[in-house]
Parts: structure tokens; C-alpha cells; sequence
């Protein structure tokens, strides 16, 4: 279940949306998505190039879910080698080697290190873990000889339009070199490169406006759920205010991860696709492991046999993660006993930095949209995906849905385009353009190298806009933050007094141009602020007073927003903003 959407208590309603007026005022569309994660989102983007009408709805906020408390990796996948899942493997790896020159603003090089203490470790047990997918006995960590054989397969796999370097090995000394803080008892480093995407939330929005960019007639609106069906058509509800239409679509694609059965189940059309697992992370502000990781992740198994990951992200560092068989209605947060085991498992690799409760800024934990699996432990079900489909003829019209079963960050490109595939040929329609190397958003004429960060930044240095400031919009927004400043120039702008990172102009931006609904959407999901563990009592206050006019909130709604902020914070990350300093 993702974070409360409803502000509770509140006396009076939010004024309508312009969105989902539009949903009302046409309340039909060939294609009905319902789920604002990234493969929803990326199948609206691909949908919309093509020219189909088609609308998106998400019952929270765009990324809310899994696909905004994931890993924050864009990678190949070397851990799918030992299930045999090559095709995943190749898949990823393109779609890597692709969202690095596609979206250069969000997904950067990541240099991973692992960490090896032994030589011939795990030989025996590899096989049979490949063979029967589960462990068998105590786990053993691989050695750097199994280690070497899947990277050196993983650089193969990457021989293609690579973007990265090949692997490398180093022994002990030469690795105590490069990172002296690991356990003096390591053998070997084994060294690679992958992917992070360090604002998952905003390049899910990114995608999302490239797809309404495109056509016209698409349309897309958080905080509208489907409830159930009313004759041949889906019963959607305003989570914000309450209100209930019907909206007819030929086409129903259930994009929405963990929930897909659930959402099946109220649209009347049981199923028993899903089968997921939680997986939580935890953000630390911590300069010294900072320091320790530089600027690589470290990427191990501990030794319970889980895979684990502890690497930078901008002055931060996130650590992560579980992975433990769930009930979807269960609330997906990070427990105690999840942040003690981080910490432990930091001490693994990092035996002289102590890390204590109080160095956590932040957590999150989601749910990930596997299929069922049974018996099948969790680290040995697949990530792959695939599309259930099923008909409906008991109306007026046939309607078909389509249930993405599974599904990973990192192809989402290649899994929408399959998705869209299976949609054209439902309507009898012809793909007229390819998503393949298209530039996402702010991605597009992005600086490729500091120095034309720093160049870019000098051009846009204006009255009223530092450069730390265009500096911070550059991150935030890419190449889209030309349309930022445009904006902010065009009125007169009041920066805040709780943080140097917002304006009261560029809020009304974000209201304007990327759908926020509650203060919590701008904390979490429009900036890092909650990630960076920089929310303060003031800032919740000023926040608040300053959209209120924008969405047409009276002052019990005001109320009841920070209210919502900081449980939502509290309850869902561990954010206690009354202990923060403004």
C-alpha cells in the first residue's frame, strides 16, 4: 500500500482539477492505463508518439510506489546470470547502455565494486542454485573465481553499443589502495560499471510530459483510482475530493505493479498474477562512509546470502536491500529491525567506521511487482515480465485488458514498447515512430562533461538567479530548466526563507506543469529535500501557505496538509520533522 493520499479531517474540498475535468468533460479514450509507476508512464509516452488517445490515471502520485522506492539502479542485471535469465540480461544491458545517452541528466556511470574474500568459494553450490533456482544449505559467498566468470559473461553481454568500461580485478594491496577502509582480510576487488538514476521520481515525470507533449489528446492525472465497473466501463474516484464518474476505454492496461490483482479484482476479473517482496533502504548522512565508498557503490553478498548495496548519491549514501516475501495490503515500511541489520551489514566491509541510528536521514521501503512464486525463494524469482490479456464481452462493447506481470527500472523503455505493441494490434493500428534513442526531456542537449555543466550554468546567470541556484535547477529539471527560468522571469519571485532550494514562483511551476496535490508530492517526489533529510517545520509551514491559493486550499485544509506531511513522513520514513532544525 503506498502513502496516504487523503487529507483526513479537513473540512471543505480542494477546487477541481483541470485534469480530471477533462476526464469528465470527455470521458472516453481508445486506451485507459491505470497505474503512474515507470512502465505506466512509459507505455502512455510510447502510446501518445503513436498517436492513440490515451489516458493515464494513478490512484496516489506519479512513482509513489515501487518505482519511486526502488534501488535507484539502472543496471544489466549480473546477479539474473545465475537464473538463467540471459534474455533479461541482454535486455537490461541495452536499455543501460541506452537511458545513459538518452537521459543524461538523471542516470549517471556508477562504478561498483565488489568486495571478494575468498578464492574457489561457492563453486560446488553454483551449479545447483543455477539448476533449481533455490539455496541449498548455509549460503556461501562467491569467490572471486565464480566472480570473474559472471563478469567476464556480463562484459560480453555489453560487447554492443557499450557506454561502459570492461571489468577489472585488483588484489589485496592494490585494493586497500583504492579503498582503504575495507576489511583488511579482502583478497581481491572486482571492479564494473552500471547505472543510477538519482531522481526516479522526476524522470517518471519527465517521461509522462514527453507523452502529453506528443498528442493532444492524451491526458494523465494522479490521484484518481479505478474503483470498479460500471456497465462496459471503469468506475474512476478524485482521491482528493471524493467524486466518482465512469470512463470508457477499449483497451484497460493494469500497470499497477504489487496491485495488479487487487485492481483486477475490482474491475470485476479475478487474478493471482502477483507475488511480490519488500525491499527497503535506508539514507544516511554520513561524510566518513561517504568518503569510504569513493564515489563507487559496494556491491556484496552478505552473509545470509543477500545481496547488498551501499554507494553515494549526491552527498548521501544509500544503503539497501531487503528482500522478504510480503502481503501486498501489508504496509511497505522500513522496520528497526531492517535499519539494525543495514548498520550491521555496514560493518561487514567497513569494519572501523561506526554508523548509529542517528546518522539516518531518511527511509523507504516498496513493494516489487513480482509474480508469483510459491515456494520459490525471493532472490530466486524472476524479475522479467510479461503481459496477461484477457477479454471482456459481457457489455455493449468487448474490452480488452492487458496485466503487466513483473517488470524492472531499467527496461522500462523495452517493456513499454512491447506493451504498445500489443495495444496497436488490439486496435488495428500501425507503430509510427520508435522510442529507441529518443532523448527524454531534460535530457535532451544536456552538458555531457563538467566543464559544460559549468558553461551551461554561466549562460544562465540572470538578476535574481544565482549559480548555485541555476546549478540546482539544472539538476532538478535538465535541459527543461530553460522552461523553469522562462517562468520564474516572467513574475516577480519570492525565494523562501526555510530553504535556498525552492522560490514561491517555482512552485507554482510545479502546480502548473507537474500536477502536485499535496505538500508531501513536492518533499518527496518534485525534489530531494525528504530524501536529504532537510524537511523543517518551517518549510512544512511555508509550503503549505504558499500552494494554498494555487489549489484552492481553505485554511482547515491547510491544516490538515501538514498534518498529512508529517505523517506521511513519520510513518512512512522515518522522518520525525519536529526533531529538525529549520
Amino acid at each position: 500500500m503506498a502513502e496516504s493520499a487523503s487529507a483526513n479531517g479537513a473540512t471543505s474540498t480542494p477546487a477541481e482539477r483541470p485534469g480530471v475535468q477533462r476526464l469528465k468533460e470527455t470521458p472516453r479514450a481508445s486506451v485507459l492505463i491505470i497505474g503512474g509507476g515507470i512502465n505506466g508512464v512509459g507505455t502512455f509516452r510510447d502510446l501518445a508518439l503513436q498517436g492513440v488517445d490515451v489516458t493515464l490515471v494513478e490512484r496516489g502520485d506519479y512513482c509513489q510506489g515501487a518505482s519511486g522506492a526502488s534501488s535507484h539502479m539502472i543496471h544489466g542485471g549480473i546477479r539474473y546470470l545465475e537464473n538463467g535469465e540471459f534474455r533479461l540480461v541482454r535486455e537490461s544491458v541495452v536499455e543501460r547502455n541506452a537511458l545513459l545517452k538518452t537521459a543524461p541528466h538523471y542516470v549517471k556511470p556508477l562504478q561498483t565494486t565488489i568486495p571478494i574474500f575468498s578464492t574457489f568459494s561457492g563453486i560446488l553450490a553454483a551449479p545447483l542454485r543455477f539448476l533449481t533456482h533455490r539455496q541449498h544449505g548455509q549460503p556461501r559467498e562467491r569467490g572471486a573465481f565464480l566472480i570473474k566468470a559472471g563478469l567476464t559473461m556480463y562484459d560480453w553481454f555489453s560487447r554492443d553499443g557499450g557506454a561502459v568500461p570492461r571489468h577489472r580485478f585488483a588484489g589485496r594491496k592494490a585494493s586497500l589502495a583504492q579503498l582503504p577502509d575495507l576489511r583488511p582480510d579482502v583478497r581481491y576487488t572486482a571492479t564494473y560499471f552500471d547505472a543510477s538514476v538519482h531522481n526516479p521520481e522526476r524522470m517518471t515525470l519527465d517521461v509522462l510530459r514527453d507523452g502529453l507533449a506528443a498528442n493532444a489528446e492524451a491526458r494523465a492525472t494522479n490521484y484518481v483510482s479505478a474503483i470498479g465497473r460500471d456497465g462496459d466501463s471503469v468506475l474512476l474516484r478524485d482521491e482528493l475530493t471524493g467524486e466518482e464518474f465512469a470512463f470508457a476505454a477499449d483497451v484497460v492496461v493494469n500497470a499497477t505493479g504489487a496491485w495488479v490483482d487487487g485492481t483486477n479484482d475490482s474491475l470485476g476479473e479475478r487474478s493471482k498474477f502477483m507475488g511480490g517482496t519488500k525491499g527497503s533502504h535506508i539514507v544516511l548522512d554520513h561524510p566518513e562512509l561517504l568518503a569510504a565508498c569513493a564515489g563507487r557503490e559496494i556491491f556484496f553478498e552478505h552473509t545470509d546470502g543477500r545481496i547488498v548495496l551501499v554507494y553515494p548519491i549526491g552527498d548521501r549514501v544509500l544503503v539497501g536491500t531487503t528482500d522478504i516475501d510480503t502481503d501486498v495490503d501489508t504496509p511497505a515500511v522500513c522496520t528497526p529491525e531492517e535499519v539494525d541489520y543495514f548498520i550491521e551489514l555496514i560493518g561487514h566491509v567497513f569494519p572501523t567506521i561506526v554508523v548509529e541510528h542517528g546518522h539516518v536521514v531518511y527511509s523507504f521501503s516498496g513493494v516489487r511487482p513480482l509474480p508469483r512464486h510459491d515456494d520459490t525463494q525471493p532472490g530466486f524469482v524472476s524479475r522479467d515480465y510479461r503481459i496477461e490479456k484477457r477479454q471482456d464481452r459481457s457489455g455493449a462493447r468487448t474490452v480488452t485488458t492487458l496485466s503487466l506481470v513483473g517488470g524492472k527500472w531499467t527496461t522500462f523503455r523495452a517493456l513499454s514498447e512491447h506493451m504498445t505493441n500489443d495495444v496497436l494490434e488490439i486496435l488495428g493500428k500501425r507503430r509510427t515512430t520508435t522510442t529507441a534513442g529518443l532523448a527524454i526531456g531534460g535530457g535532451k542537449g544536456f552538458p555531457r562533461t563538467p566543464s559544460a555543466e559549468k558553461a551551461w550554468v554561466s549562460a544562465h546567470i540572470e538578476p535574481g538567479l544565482s549559480a548555485e541556484r541555476v546549478e540546482g535547477l539544472l539538476t532538478r529539471y535538465g535541459t527543461r530548466a530553460v522552461d523553469v527560468i522562462e517562468y520564474l522571469r516572467a513574475g516577480q519571485d519570492q525565494t523562501f526563507t526555510s530553504t535556498s532550494e525552492l522560490s514561491h514562483r517555482e512552485l507554482a511551476y510545479m502546480v502548473e506543469q507537474e500536477q502536485v496535490g499535496h505538500v508531501a508530492d513536492v518533499l518527496i517526489r518534485r525534489t530531494s529535500i525528504a530524501f536529504r533529510g532537510l524537511v523543517s517545520t518551517e518549510l512544512l509551514h511555508e509550503l503549505a501557505d504558499t500552494l494554498a491559493p494555487l489549489l484552492g486550499w481553505s485554511g482547515e485544509l491547510v491544516q490538515a496538509e501538514i498534518e498529512l506531511a508529517e505523517r506521511v513522513l513519520r510513518e512512512w520514513h522515518n522522518v520525525h520533522v519536529e526533531d529538525l532544525v529549520a
